[in-house]
């Protein structure tokens, strides 16, 4: 699906814009889930296994931050990932044998939804090798006000920077870094049905939502079968017994199968050590370790 001069350009700038990555008739089954859990959030008040959510979150009106891994809660997330256009650009980008990490419906509430400060996603869950990257499909459309994710070109290429303040992990770099070159970020804003790729070293982030509509992308995060986490990152498969761990790899294969010879790199690595005192989600873990906001 992808042309060869798109495929460079991942190479070299480390993310990708994508059109129409759904049929019009995903999307729209997609749209409908979401705005269903974003009704049903109504009946809660607290944070749990299904809803991370935001300062003022009401019955009234329902405020949130995530639905957290939607391919878990309705089959449908899993089908469209492993039947679609979606399907194709993975193959494109990371080959035959493909994995997912976890995903997230990202709904960002209207009127200052809460910034993701900068991070890079490596820095959460290093690997054997670096062929790592996640999506983020547009389930309305993005636009600048309303928080779009925003990259930074080619940092993918550069270092692993720190995320860690006052001694712990923060899931955030710091502004005044100087590896961290604000001015060269590039934001990526569509129309519904598109989305976003980057690499897993892509530095990245993304501003209040100062907008009067909820910002819904879909995320997936994906691995090459080949690339195995490290001990010590920031994941539930270390918990897992032998036989557990072989069961939730074979659950997690998209595409082709697994793969039990690890390829090894010579890449840059950062555990995420020690942790904050709060790690349920990236808001959660930013915000616990007191990390510094480029949006303010």
């Amino acid at each position: 699906m992808l042309s060869d001069a798109q495929k460079r350009d991942f190479a070299e700038n480390g993310y990708l814009l994508v059109e129409d990555a759904v049929s019009p008739d995903q999307l729209a089954e997609l749209r409908r889930l979401t705005y269903d859990y974003i009704e049903g959030s109504r009946t809660v008040s607290e944070s749990n296994a299904l809803y991370d959510l935001d300062r003022g979150h009401s019955a009234a009106t329902p405020r949130l931050t995530r639905v957290k891994v939607p391919h878990k809660q309705n089959p449908y997330f899993w089908d469209v990932l492993r039947n679609s256009r979606m399907t194709q650009v993975l193959n494109d980008l990371l080959g035959p044998d493909t994995m997912i990490l976890t995903s997230k419906l990202n709904t960002k509430a209207p009127g200052g939804g809460r910034a993701v400060e900068w991070h890079q996603d490596w820095a959460f869950y290093p690997h054997t090798n670096d062929d790592l990257l996640a999506f983020g499909l547009m389930l309305e459309d993005v636009t600048e006000d309303n928080g779009p994710l925003m990259v930074i070109p080619g940092s993918h290429r550069g270092p692993v920077l720190s995320h860690n303040l006052n001694d712990v992990f923060a899931g955030a770099v710091d502004p005044d870094d100087p590896d961290f070159h604000r001015d060269r970020a590039v934001t990526l804003t569509g129309k519904a049905g598109s989305m976003t790729v980057h690499h897993v070293r892509t530095l990245h982030g993304s501003a209040p939502n100062l907008s009067d509509r909820n910002r819904l992308i879909l995320f997936y995060e994906l691995a090459s079968a080949d690339a195995w986490p490290l001990l010590g990152s920031n994941s539930y498969f270390h918990r897992l017994s032998q036989a557990e761990l072989w069961q939730d790899v074979q659950a997690r294969t998209v595409t082709g199968a697994p793969c039990l010879t690890p390829r090894l790199e010579q890449v840059p690595v950062r555990l995420p050590l020690p942790p904050a005192s709060d790690v349920s989600s990236i808001f959660r873990t930013q915000e616990s370790a007191g990390a510094k906001s480029a949006f303010t």
